[in-house]
């Protein structure tokens, strides 16, 4: 769910007025700019405060109430001092930062506003993975953490992602607490802050040691299962993020033969240039590191996004390039997992998605006994599940995690998805098929002939602009008051609103018991077993869209996927 700080009708102008009176020097012409610039630019970018939510909040660099910038960092930061303040013994804060444009000046002034508020601060010297900000805050028990990071977003963007004492995002009741603090600070009069060098002197800002680096890789690497991946060759890419160090490192010790990484986006980049949407879930992010396939004669390719969270795996199969998707690889993990267990260990085991994940998922757990439960989006819930786990001293049963885009988790030291252990747990993956004759192509289509043909894909419907979320808005309304019977010339066989909670979707096991918490998603499954799930992104203006049709064969079920695609695209835009 979005919280937003306010969205009240006021003068931009007004507003716009007030910065330039108050922003430093250096920023005073950039507010003049959009003073006297187009009107439409200077309403999207003062037209409200900038959202809040669950993840934090994410936007494009800039200027005003609604842009990313070191004055909308600053008053985040001191409500999230504020909200730590009735903690005992001092509150204490981890700090992280990626290779974007920004990134480090606003972890810093992040750090000056928690020293300002007396909150011990550690800040990591250099660029560092979001799984490792995790693993940071629970290995020096802190309250909270922060990572200015914009994921996979375009070059533009930049954020600030919110972490519970857990290691986990922090939960909706957390972000409304934040939310209300933040509501108080007026933003050039109320934050406190810190000169940065006095709080490094004083030691209200201390660096992350080197030594909470190496217990991350060591806890990492402790995730392998043992398959020897010396004969493995891999085409990597960090698309000039945050997992070059990290993810050569662990598979150096793990001792992965050959790992040639692509050399144009091996380095930080803040403009991306050779990846303006460095997503690993998009085939142009892959270009380069196919081209380098080729070149090498290596067939597999592993790139990680900026901040090192998610893992997108591409093959050169017969001569052709194959990305596949992060339901495909996470069924491959899941079932390869569960078959390296006896009956009775599975049989203990507790396993995690989304319910926006794989349907064949369920059938996994059906076939090897364990128990699998479906969270709401965002890997923090799944986070939480493991949480449960531990109070019930049943932590070491936790299996596998693994959500739709390319978030996998193994291990428990991080509550997050980690794209450096996935790195690992791909290649001892393709270690165990290679003794097989086979690649990750080969092993999905088997995966296939096992359990099911699925075709699945997840679109984005844009909805820009100060009047794109009223629209959204309305769609959604427009679908619950009248719902289709059918989609594609197939009838829907249930509907279900999560609006007002769920019972957990769960296979085996417990965790059906449980509630989900509401949130604003709808789902469709059709008579034929096929899925549909829309929800609103948690930080861009966008519906997503998740479909997953089912068919007697993989072209069947390709073209089911299709026609639902495009029919979904007319139901949703209809005015």
């Amino acid at each position: 769910m979005t919280l937003l700080f306010r969205e009240v009708e006021m003068n931009v102008s007004d507003i716009a007025a007030d910065w330039l009176a108050h922003v430093d020097e250096a920023d005073r012409k950039a507010v003049a700019d959009l003073i006297a610039g187009p009107a439409s630019d200077l309403a999207d970018a003062f037209w409200r405060d900038l959202a809040f939510g669950t993840g934090g909040m994410r936007a494009v660099l800039g200027m005003g109430t609604n842009r990313l910038n070191s004055y909308t960092v600053a008053r985040a930061s001191q409500g999230v001092a504020s909200y730590l303040a009735s903690r005992e013994g001092g509150p204490q804060v981890a700090i992280a930062y990626d290779t974007r444009r920004m990134s480090r000046e606003l972890a810093e002034r992040a750090a000056c506003v928690f020293a300002g508020n007396g909150v011990q601060t550690y800040l990591f010297s250099q660029v560092a993975p979001t799984p490792l900000l995790s693993f940071a805050v629970r290995d020096l028990g802190c309250d909270a953490g922060i990572v200015i990071t914009a994921s996979h977003n375009p070059a533009e963007y930049n954020g600030f992602k919110v972490y519970g004492s857990d290691g986990c995002q922090i939960t909706t009741e957390a972000a409304r607490a934040i939310q209300r603090e933040i509501n108080a600070v007026e933003i050039f009069r109320d934050v406190l802050s810190a000169a940065f060098e006095r709080a490094v002197d004083g030691g209200f800002i201390r660096y992350v040691p080197h030594e909470l680096v190496e217990r991350y890789y060591a806890a990492t690497l402790s995730v392998s299962t043992g398959e020897p991946v010396h004969d493995v060759e891999l085409v990597y890419s960090p698309l000039n993020g945050t997992g070059n160090v990290p993810v050569r490192t662990v598979l150096e010790r793990l001792g992965v033969d050959r790992i040639e990484v692509v050399g144009a986006q091996e380095l930080p980049d803040p403009f991306f240039t050779t990846c303006p949407k460095p997503n690993p879930e998009n085939q142009a992010a892959l270009e380069l590191g196919f081209q380098l396939c080729r070149e090498s004669g290596i067939s597999l390719l592993v790139a990680t996004d900026p901040d090192a969270d998610r893992v997108g795996v591409g093959v050169l199969h017969e001569g052709a390039e194959v990305r596949l998707s992060g339901n495909e690889i996470g069924l491959l993990l899941l079932d390869w997992l569960a078959s390296r267990l006896s009956d009775a260990d599975c049989a203990q085991k507790v396993a995690m998605t989304t319910i926006v994940s794989a349907p064949m998922a369920d059938d996994i757990a059906r076939h090897y006994g364990f128990e699998l439960r479906r969270t709401l989006t965002g890997f923090k819930f799944i986070g939480e599940q493991i949480g449960l786990l531990e109070q019930e001293g049943r932590v070491d049963n936790f299996l596998f995690a693994f959500e739709e885009s390319l978030g996998y988790l193994k291990g428990t030291d991080v509550r997050d998805k980690d794209g450096v252990q996935a790195v690992i747990l791909i290649c001892e993956l393709v270690a165990h098929y290679r003794a097989q004759g086979m690649d990750l192509v080969d092993a999905r289509d088997d995966l296939y002939r096992r359990f099911g043909s699925w075709s699945g894909t997840q679109m984005s419907v844009d909805f820009p602009g100060e009047q794109g979320a009223r629209d959204m808005d309305a769609a959604l309304a427009r679908l619950r008051s009248t719902p289709p019977s059918n989609l594609a010339g197939i009838g829907i066989d249930q509907r279900f609103d999560y609006r007002d909670g769920a019972p957990m979707p769960a296979v085996n096991g417990t965790g059906a018991a449980q509630m989900l918490p509401p949130a604003n998603v709808l789902e469709y499954r059709l008579q034929d077993g096929s899925r549909i799930l829309i929800r609103p992104s948690g930080t861009e203006p966008k519906l997503k869209v998740y479909v997953f049709a089912r068919g007697a064969s993989m072209v069947a079920a390709s073209s089911l996927c299709t026609a639902l695609e495009e029919e979904l695209k007319r139901l949703l835009l209809s005015v």
